[in-house]
């Protein structure tokens, strides 16, 4: 057994303790924290988080806050989202360019206030790009890592779950929207969010003291509900489309790439520091993107680095992420493919670990 030698530059979060409790099984590391990635196993977390309601330790997805009169206008400088009809109780998911257009981060961007902006991030160090845009450009806001830490209510249970915790009103939550909810005289941010397609909500635990009290609520409450600890699962995130940053994407992709054009309104969005990269790339449109691969065959191991995707024995793509799917009896996989072979239903074979597997390129994912 390998282990990972605890470091203050590996953090624990507000939820370990239950984590623990609840026989993790294995961690990834993610924004410099342990993120959980099995319980019991992938194929058995995966069934129960279709059929019941998951607790997720998502502390990993850290908070950059924006604060102060230029915090909006900061904002718009990070993205080729046009926010300006974002209001206060809305979230946006918000591709984060660089200078040339290429992904820095996919989060989702909390508005608190006029003045007053959470970005919840994926896998990356972004708080040290925002300030340093936010530091260049003078700007009056005050940029920092607050004390909040997401955990993740999913499943089909999870209204009723939460509506036994926090009460019947969140279930009045839209979906991207969120509401503010007392719990033990502190009140948390809650979203009706969340990295998987089962649907649920992502509490902003506000204060690592607060981190167990409300995992302890949540599970006691859910007892008759089969309640488990759970997290992000690879099957269920591929089957859906979700993708993860790091893996599927990077900087040197382009949201366009990514199938996140319709996120970038790039004729509108003043400010965004990607926005001249990103106008040519619209025009011209891009040359590969990512698209949903079903692999036939057995059970592929484990995808831990790209697999060449090929056709008449020439790489047109790569694959990043694949799993089995119990529910749809194959292999399911998210690839960069180039636009000459990205049509839905186009045959492809692709170089795995165990051999050449012959595999169909979808237009669409599965959900």
């Amino acid at each position: 057994m390998t282990l990972i030698s605890p470091s203050r530059r590996l953090r624990r979060t507000p939820f370990s303790e239950g984590v623990e409790a609840a026989g993790v099984k294995a961690y990834t590391v993610y924004n410099h924290m342990l993120l959980p990635t099995v319980f019991r196993s992938v194929e058995e977390d995966y069934h129960h988080l279709k059929n019941a309601v998951q607790v997720w330790d998502v502390s990993v997805e850290r908070q950059v806050e924006l604060r102060g009169p230029d915090a909006a206008r900061l904002m718009q400088m990070l993205t080729p989202r046009d926010l300006r009809g974002m209001l206060p109780g809305q979230c946006f998911y918000v591709p984060i360019v660089d200078e040339t257009g290429g992904m820095l981060n996919d989060p989702v961007a909390v508005k608190l206030a006029e003045d007053r902006w959470w970005i919840s991030i994926a896998d990356s160090d972004l708080l040290f790009w925002v300030k340093g845009i936010a530091y260049g450009y003078r700007l009056d806001v005050l940029v920092d890592e607050p004390d909040v830490s997401p955990l993740a209510v999913q499943g089909p249970l999870a209204d009723e779950l939460m509506a036994r915790v926090f009460g019947d009103s969140v279930r009045d939550i839209r979906f991207f929207r969120f509401g503010w909810f007392d719990f033990e005289g502190r009140s948390h941010v809650i979203a009706r969010s969340g990295y998987s397609k089962q649907g649920g909500f992502e509490i902003y635990v506000a204060g690592s003291d607060a981190g167990m009290p409300i995992w302890n609520a949540l599970m006691e409450a859910g007892r008759d509900l089969d309640v488990h600890a759970g997290c992000p699962n690879l099957i269920e995130r591929i089957e859906g489309g979700l993708l993860s940053y790091g893996n599927d994407m990077d900087r040197t992709n382009t949201p366009h790439e990514c199938g996140l054009g319709k996120f970038c309104n790039t004729a509108t969005a003043i400010g965004c520091v990607g926005r001249d990269a990103l106008l040519r790339v619209a025009q011209e449109g891009p040359v590969r993107q990512v698209r949903a691969i079903s692999i036939k065959g057995d059970p592929v191991p484990g995808c831990d680095q790209h697999w060449p995707v090929v056709a008449k024995g020439k790489q047109i793509g790569r694959v990043s992420s694949a799993a089995w799917s119990p529910d749809y009896n194959t292999n399911v996989a998210v690839g960069m493919v180039r636009m000459t072979h990205w049509d839905d239903g186009t045959d492809v074979q692709v170089q795995a670990p165990d051999g050449l597997r012959d595999a169909v390129v979808h237009e669409s994912f599965w959900h």
